[in-house]
Protein backbone atom coordinates (compact mmCIF):
# COMPACT_ATOMS: atom_id res chain seq x y z
CA UNK A 1 0.00 0.00 0.00
CA UNK A 2 2.86 2.40 0.81
CA UNK A 3 4.40 1.77 -2.62
CA UNK A 4 1.00 2.27 -4.26
CA UNK A 5 0.79 5.78 -2.75
CA UNK A 6 3.97 6.83 -4.54
CA UNK A 7 2.80 5.12 -7.74
CA UNK A 8 -0.25 7.37 -7.61
CA UNK A 9 2.12 10.31 -7.30
CA UNK A 10 3.91 9.38 -10.50
CA UNK A 11 6.79 7.25 -9.18
CA UNK A 12 7.32 4.95 -12.17
CA UNK A 13 10.00 2.34 -12.89
CA UNK A 14 12.34 4.97 -14.35
CA UNK A 15 12.39 7.05 -11.16
CA UNK A 16 12.54 3.96 -8.94
CA UNK A 17 15.78 2.94 -10.68
CA UNK A 18 17.22 6.42 -10.06
CA UNK A 19 16.08 6.32 -6.42
CA UNK A 20 17.83 2.97 -5.98
CA UNK A 21 21.15 4.79 -6.29
CA UNK A 22 20.50 6.32 -2.83
CA UNK A 23 19.38 3.37 -0.65
CA UNK A 24 20.04 5.31 2.57
CA UNK A 25 17.22 7.79 1.80
CA UNK A 26 13.48 7.67 1.09
CA UNK A 27 12.06 8.92 -2.20
CA UNK A 28 9.48 11.73 -2.11
CA UNK A 29 7.80 14.16 -4.50
CA UNK A 30 7.56 17.92 -3.98
CA UNK A 31 3.90 19.02 -3.85
CA UNK A 32 4.40 22.72 -3.00
CA UNK A 33 7.09 25.25 -2.19
CA UNK A 34 7.16 28.47 -0.20
CA UNK A 35 10.00 30.68 1.11
CA UNK A 36 12.75 28.06 1.15
CA UNK A 37 10.59 25.26 2.55
CA UNK A 38 8.89 22.42 0.70
CA UNK A 39 5.88 20.21 1.24
CA UNK A 40 6.48 16.67 0.03
CA UNK A 41 4.84 13.27 0.01
CA UNK A 42 6.58 9.92 0.59
CA UNK A 43 5.32 6.40 1.32
CA UNK A 44 5.32 7.49 5.00
CA UNK A 45 2.96 10.41 4.39
CA UNK A 46 3.27 14.17 3.90
CA UNK A 47 5.79 16.40 5.59
CA UNK A 48 7.51 19.79 5.49
CA UNK A 49 11.10 19.65 4.22
CA UNK A 50 14.21 21.74 3.65
CA UNK A 51 17.42 21.14 1.69
CA UNK A 52 20.57 20.06 3.53
CA UNK A 53 23.46 22.44 4.09
CA UNK A 54 25.63 20.34 1.76
CA UNK A 55 22.95 20.53 -0.96
CA UNK A 56 22.80 24.31 -0.60
CA UNK A 57 26.59 24.60 -0.80
CA UNK A 58 26.90 22.53 -4.00
CA UNK A 59 23.94 24.14 -5.84
CA UNK A 60 25.24 26.35 -8.65
CA UNK A 61 22.03 27.90 -10.00
CA UNK A 62 18.45 28.32 -8.81
CA UNK A 63 17.30 25.47 -11.07
CA UNK A 64 19.46 23.04 -9.06
CA UNK A 65 17.04 23.45 -6.13
CA UNK A 66 13.88 21.33 -5.86
CA UNK A 67 10.74 22.51 -7.63
CA UNK A 68 7.11 21.42 -7.59
CA UNK A 69 6.91 18.02 -9.31
CA UNK A 70 10.49 16.99 -8.51
CA UNK A 71 11.32 13.56 -7.11
CA UNK A 72 13.80 13.95 -4.26
CA UNK A 73 15.77 11.74 -1.87
CA UNK A 74 15.12 12.63 1.76
CA UNK A 75 16.01 11.80 5.32
CA UNK A 76 12.49 11.49 6.77
CA UNK A 77 13.60 12.48 10.30
CA UNK A 78 11.62 10.30 12.71
CA UNK A 79 12.25 12.76 15.57
CA UNK A 80 9.49 15.08 14.39
CA UNK A 81 11.50 17.82 12.67
CA UNK A 82 11.47 18.74 9.00
CA UNK A 83 12.51 16.12 6.48
CA UNK A 84 15.90 16.90 4.88
CA UNK A 85 16.34 16.84 1.09
CA UNK A 86 19.73 15.53 -0.07
CA UNK A 87 19.29 14.94 -3.82
CA UNK A 88 16.97 15.90 -6.70
CA UNK A 89 16.49 13.02 -9.14
CA UNK A 90 17.24 13.83 -12.79
CA UNK A 91 14.18 15.49 -14.34
CA UNK A 92 12.54 13.93 -17.37
CA UNK A 93 10.96 17.31 -18.22
CA UNK A 94 11.25 20.80 -16.81
CA UNK A 95 9.56 24.12 -17.59
CA UNK A 96 12.06 26.94 -17.04
CA UNK A 97 11.51 30.66 -17.51
CA UNK A 98 13.59 33.75 -16.86
CA UNK A 99 12.77 35.01 -13.36
CA UNK A 100 10.62 38.14 -13.52
CA UNK A 101 12.70 41.32 -13.26
CA UNK A 102 16.03 39.50 -13.14
CA UNK A 103 18.10 39.03 -16.29
CA UNK A 104 20.52 36.61 -14.60
CA UNK A 105 18.17 34.19 -12.82
CA UNK A 106 16.06 31.33 -14.05
CA UNK A 107 12.97 29.90 -12.39
CA UNK A 108 11.73 26.32 -12.60
CA UNK A 109 7.97 26.56 -13.06
CA UNK A 110 7.33 22.81 -12.72
CA UNK A 111 9.17 19.50 -13.18
CA UNK A 112 8.43 16.00 -14.47
CA UNK A 113 5.33 16.91 -16.45
CA UNK A 114 3.88 14.69 -19.17
CA UNK A 115 1.47 17.20 -20.75
CA UNK A 116 1.38 21.00 -20.55
CA UNK A 117 -1.99 22.64 -21.14
CA UNK A 118 -1.28 26.11 -22.53
CA UNK A 119 -4.37 28.11 -21.61
CA UNK A 120 -5.42 31.25 -23.48
CA UNK A 121 -8.84 32.85 -23.31
CA UNK A 122 -10.71 33.88 -26.44
CA UNK A 123 -11.46 37.39 -25.16
CA UNK A 124 -8.98 40.25 -24.67
CA UNK A 125 -6.24 37.84 -23.50
CA UNK A 126 -5.99 36.32 -27.01
CA UNK A 127 -2.44 36.89 -28.28
CA UNK A 128 -0.75 34.73 -30.95
CA UNK A 129 2.71 36.10 -30.20
CA UNK A 130 2.42 35.08 -26.55
CA UNK A 131 1.19 31.64 -27.64
CA UNK A 132 4.31 31.23 -29.81
CA UNK A 133 6.41 32.02 -26.74
CA UNK A 134 4.49 29.48 -24.63
CA UNK A 135 4.88 26.81 -27.31
CA UNK A 136 8.64 27.41 -27.60
CA UNK A 137 9.13 26.97 -23.86
CA UNK A 138 6.74 24.00 -23.70
CA UNK A 139 8.48 22.10 -26.53
CA UNK A 140 11.86 22.80 -24.93
CA UNK A 141 10.68 21.39 -21.58
CA UNK A 142 10.41 17.81 -22.80
CA UNK A 143 6.65 17.64 -22.14
CA UNK A 144 3.91 17.57 -24.80
CA UNK A 145 1.99 20.85 -25.25
CA UNK A 146 -1.78 20.99 -25.72
CA UNK A 147 -3.52 24.33 -26.33
CA UNK A 148 -6.72 25.04 -24.40
CA UNK A 149 -8.73 28.01 -25.66
CA UNK A 150 -11.00 29.08 -22.80
CA UNK A 151 -14.06 31.34 -22.43
CA UNK A 152 -15.41 30.52 -25.89
CA UNK A 153 -18.74 32.00 -24.75
CA UNK A 154 -17.08 35.46 -24.87
CA UNK A 155 -15.87 35.06 -28.46
CA UNK A 156 -17.94 36.18 -31.46
CA UNK A 157 -15.51 34.93 -34.14
CA UNK A 158 -14.46 31.51 -32.84
CA UNK A 159 -13.72 29.92 -36.22
CA UNK A 160 -11.40 32.76 -37.27
CA UNK A 161 -9.42 32.57 -34.02
CA UNK A 162 -9.17 28.77 -34.22
CA UNK A 163 -7.68 29.13 -37.72
CA UNK A 164 -5.19 31.72 -36.44
CA UNK A 165 -4.12 29.39 -33.62
CA UNK A 166 -3.77 26.45 -36.03
CA UNK A 167 -1.41 28.55 -38.18
CA UNK A 168 1.13 28.87 -35.33
CA UNK A 169 0.49 25.56 -33.53
CA UNK A 170 1.50 23.03 -36.15
CA UNK A 171 1.24 19.47 -34.82
CA UNK A 172 -0.34 20.55 -31.51
CA UNK A 173 -3.81 19.52 -30.29
CA UNK A 174 -6.15 22.48 -29.78
CA UNK A 175 -9.13 22.21 -27.40
CA UNK A 176 -11.90 24.75 -26.87
CA UNK A 177 -13.73 25.13 -23.56
CA UNK A 178 -16.19 27.46 -21.86
CA UNK A 179 -17.06 27.85 -18.19
CA UNK A 180 -20.75 27.91 -19.16
CA UNK A 181 -20.67 24.33 -20.47
CA UNK A 182 -20.98 22.02 -17.49
CA UNK A 183 -19.03 19.21 -19.18
CA UNK A 184 -16.74 21.45 -21.27
CA UNK A 185 -13.69 20.16 -19.41
CA UNK A 186 -14.26 16.51 -20.40
CA UNK A 187 -12.17 16.77 -23.58
CA UNK A 188 -9.16 17.25 -21.27
CA UNK A 189 -9.74 13.93 -19.47
CA UNK A 190 -8.12 11.60 -22.08
CA UNK A 191 -4.78 13.36 -21.44
CA UNK A 192 -4.91 12.65 -17.69
CA UNK A 193 -4.33 9.03 -16.66
CA UNK A 194 -3.02 7.23 -13.56
CA UNK A 195 0.45 8.36 -12.53
CA UNK A 196 0.67 11.00 -15.30
CA UNK A 197 1.31 14.66 -14.43
CA UNK A 198 -0.17 17.61 -16.29
CA UNK A 199 0.33 21.34 -15.75
CA UNK A 200 -1.84 24.32 -16.62
CA UNK A 201 0.06 27.42 -17.73
CA UNK A 202 -1.29 30.77 -18.90
CA UNK A 203 -2.01 34.36 -17.98
CA UNK A 204 -3.97 35.32 -14.87
CA UNK A 205 -7.70 34.77 -15.08
CA UNK A 206 -7.85 32.62 -18.22
CA UNK A 207 -9.75 29.90 -16.36
CA UNK A 208 -7.02 27.47 -15.27
CA UNK A 209 -8.38 27.16 -11.72
CA UNK A 210 -11.93 26.71 -13.02
CA UNK A 211 -10.83 23.78 -15.20
CA UNK A 212 -8.88 22.21 -12.32
CA UNK A 213 -11.89 22.55 -9.98
CA UNK A 214 -13.92 20.65 -12.60
CA UNK A 215 -11.31 17.89 -12.64
CA UNK A 216 -11.32 17.78 -8.83
CA UNK A 217 -15.11 17.73 -8.65
CA UNK A 218 -15.04 20.45 -5.99
CA UNK A 219 -14.44 24.18 -5.60
CA UNK A 220 -10.98 23.73 -4.10
CA UNK A 221 -9.13 26.52 -5.93
CA UNK A 222 -10.29 30.14 -5.78
CA UNK A 223 -11.69 31.59 -8.98
CA UNK A 224 -12.78 35.11 -9.84
CA UNK A 225 -14.86 36.60 -12.60
CA UNK A 226 -13.78 39.11 -15.17
CA UNK A 227 -12.60 42.65 -14.42
CA UNK A 228 -14.19 45.62 -16.17
CA UNK A 229 -11.56 45.44 -18.94
CA UNK A 230 -12.69 41.89 -19.90
CA UNK A 231 -9.57 40.29 -18.40
CA UNK A 232 -9.46 37.80 -15.58
CA UNK A 233 -8.31 38.50 -12.04
CA UNK A 234 -5.23 36.81 -10.63
CA UNK A 235 -6.21 34.01 -8.22
CA UNK A 236 -3.51 31.31 -7.86
CA UNK A 237 -0.50 32.62 -5.91
CA UNK A 238 1.77 29.57 -5.80
CA UNK A 239 2.45 26.29 -7.57
CA UNK A 240 0.86 23.13 -6.19
CA UNK A 241 0.83 19.46 -7.22
CA UNK A 242 -2.65 17.99 -6.69
CA UNK A 243 -3.69 14.33 -6.81
CA UNK A 244 -6.93 13.99 -8.79
CA UNK A 245 -9.74 11.72 -7.54
CA UNK A 246 -9.89 9.73 -10.79
CA UNK A 247 -6.12 9.26 -11.04
CA UNK A 248 -3.42 11.48 -12.44
CA UNK A 249 -1.87 14.65 -11.04
CA UNK A 250 -2.19 18.30 -11.92
CA UNK A 251 0.03 21.32 -11.25
CA UNK A 252 -1.67 24.69 -11.04
CA UNK A 253 0.62 27.67 -11.63
CA UNK A 254 0.29 31.40 -10.93
CA UNK A 255 -0.77 33.47 -13.94
CA UNK A 256 2.20 34.47 -16.06
CA UNK A 257 1.57 37.17 -18.64
CA UNK A 258 5.33 37.31 -19.24
CA UNK A 259 7.12 33.99 -19.72
CA UNK A 260 10.74 34.98 -20.31
CA UNK A 261 12.99 32.75 -22.44
CA UNK A 262 15.77 30.83 -20.72
CA UNK A 263 17.94 28.64 -22.95
CA UNK A 264 14.96 27.42 -25.01
CA UNK A 265 16.66 27.27 -28.41
CA UNK A 266 15.48 23.78 -29.40
CA UNK A 267 11.91 24.66 -28.37
CA UNK A 268 11.92 27.74 -30.62
CA UNK A 269 13.17 25.62 -33.52
CA UNK A 270 10.28 23.20 -33.02
CA UNK A 271 7.62 25.88 -32.46
CA UNK A 272 8.75 27.63 -35.67
CA UNK A 273 9.45 24.46 -37.61
CA UNK A 274 8.37 25.90 -40.95
CA UNK A 275 10.91 28.74 -40.63
CA UNK A 276 13.69 26.29 -39.79
CA UNK A 277 12.69 24.27 -42.86
CA UNK A 278 12.77 27.39 -45.04
CA UNK A 279 16.21 28.34 -43.68
CA UNK A 280 17.56 24.92 -44.65
CA UNK A 281 16.58 25.66 -48.26
CA UNK A 282 18.58 28.88 -48.55
CA UNK A 283 21.38 28.88 -51.14
CA UNK A 284 24.03 29.66 -48.50
CA UNK A 285 24.36 27.70 -45.26
CA UNK A 286 25.33 30.84 -43.32
CA UNK A 287 22.48 32.91 -44.79
CA UNK A 288 21.43 35.78 -42.49
CA UNK A 289 18.03 36.05 -44.27
CA UNK A 290 18.45 39.74 -44.99
CA UNK A 291 19.51 40.39 -48.59
CA UNK A 292 21.49 37.32 -49.74
CA UNK A 293 20.58 35.88 -53.16
CA UNK A 294 18.65 32.61 -53.02
CA UNK A 295 17.21 33.24 -49.53
CA UNK A 296 14.17 31.00 -49.07
CA UNK A 297 12.98 32.97 -46.02
CA UNK A 298 12.91 36.31 -47.87
CA UNK A 299 11.16 34.62 -50.80
CA UNK A 300 8.46 33.27 -48.45
CA UNK A 301 8.03 36.72 -46.90
CA UNK A 302 7.60 38.28 -50.34
CA UNK A 303 5.06 35.75 -51.62
CA UNK A 304 3.09 35.85 -48.34
CA UNK A 305 3.56 32.19 -47.38
CA UNK A 306 5.39 33.42 -44.25
CA UNK A 307 3.83 36.37 -42.42
CA UNK A 308 5.96 39.32 -41.35
CA UNK A 309 4.51 39.10 -37.82
CA UNK A 310 5.54 35.47 -37.37
CA UNK A 311 9.03 36.13 -38.76
CA UNK A 312 9.53 39.10 -36.39
CA UNK A 313 8.24 37.00 -33.47
CA UNK A 314 10.78 34.28 -34.33
CA UNK A 315 13.62 36.83 -34.46
CA UNK A 316 12.55 38.39 -31.16
CA UNK A 317 12.44 35.05 -29.31
CA UNK A 318 15.78 33.99 -30.81
CA UNK A 319 17.42 37.25 -29.67
CA UNK A 320 15.89 36.97 -26.19
CA UNK A 321 17.03 33.36 -25.92
CA UNK A 322 20.60 34.22 -26.98
CA UNK A 323 20.69 36.91 -24.28
CA UNK A 324 19.43 34.42 -21.68
CA UNK A 325 22.13 31.92 -22.72
CA UNK A 326 24.77 34.62 -22.14
CA UNK A 327 23.14 35.37 -18.78
CA UNK A 328 23.30 31.70 -17.84
CA UNK A 329 27.08 31.49 -18.37
CA UNK A 330 27.47 34.82 -16.55
CA UNK A 331 25.45 33.52 -13.59
CA UNK A 332 27.35 30.22 -13.34
CA UNK A 333 30.68 32.04 -13.44
CA UNK A 334 29.61 34.59 -10.85
CA UNK A 335 28.28 32.01 -8.39
CA UNK A 336 31.39 29.82 -8.81
CA UNK A 337 33.56 32.86 -8.04
CA UNK A 338 31.57 33.70 -4.89
CA UNK A 339 31.79 30.09 -3.66
CA UNK A 340 35.57 30.10 -4.13
CA UNK A 341 35.78 33.34 -2.13
CA UNK A 342 33.58 31.83 0.61
CA UNK A 343 35.81 28.74 0.76
CA UNK A 344 38.95 30.93 1.13
CA UNK A 345 37.29 33.01 3.87
CA UNK A 346 36.24 29.85 5.72
CA UNK A 347 39.80 28.51 5.49
CA UNK A 348 41.23 31.80 6.76
CA UNK A 349 38.87 31.77 9.79
CA UNK A 350 40.20 28.33 10.81
CA UNK A 351 43.80 29.55 10.96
Amino acid sequence: EAEQIMRQYGLNDHFQVLAGMYPEYAVGRITSQEKGFYQLVTSQGEKRAEVSGKFRYHAVTVSDYPAVGDFVMVNWNDHGGNAVIHHVLHRKSCVIRKAAGNAHQEQVVAANIDTIFLCMSLNNDFNLRRLERYLSIAWDSGAVPVIVLTKADLCSNLEKKQMEVASVAIGVDVLVSTALEKDGYRQILPYITDGKTVAFIGSSGVGKSTLINCLLGEQRLDTNGLRNDDKGRHTTTHRELILLPNGGLVIDTPGMRELGMWDSGSGIDQAFGEIEELASCCRFKDCTHHNEPGCAVQRALQDGSLSEERWLSYLKLKAENDYAADSQSYLAGKEKKFKEIAKINKSNRKR
